[in-house]
């Protein structure tokens, strides 16, 4: 099993951009599915982005197409989200998160693993 720290969180403007990180542990990390969630104050959890096993293959949920990107590379054991044109909506605490089921990741359920999370705050 890996473990996940996220990082790359902070202030932003609106309209800018951030890049997060989610480095995993251990050796198996090519074999997870990825995925980045977000939880607002007062909100549920949703679903930001995930991609597969190869990076070949990506979703997102509607509210961030466009403005953000995930990739990873799995030769750093490390999972990206490139999120650009920043809205104050977009205020969350992000987590990433992995599961060898792509269908898992990206229906949000119960995911094998967690990160801690990294806040990300865009101001108006």
């Amino acid at each position: 099993q890996v473990q996940l720290t996220e990082s790359g969180g902070g202030l932003v403007q609106a309209g800018g951009s951030l890049r997060l990180s989610c480095a995993a542990s251990g050796r198996t990390f090519s074999r997870y599915c990825m995925g980045w969630f977000r939880q607002a104050p007062g909100k549920e959890r949703e679903f930001v982005a995930a991609i597969g096993w190869s990076g070949g293959t990506t979703y997102y949920a509607d509210s961030v197409k466009g403005r953000f990107t995930i990739s990873r590379d799995n030769a750093k054991n490390t999972v990206y989200v490139q999120m650009n044109s920043l809205k104050p909506e977009d205020t969350a605490v992000y987590y990433c998160a992995a599961d060898p089921i792509l269908r898992t990741v990206v229906g949000g359920g119960n995911l094998e693993v967690w990160g801690q999370g990294t806040l990300v705050t865009v101001s108006s």
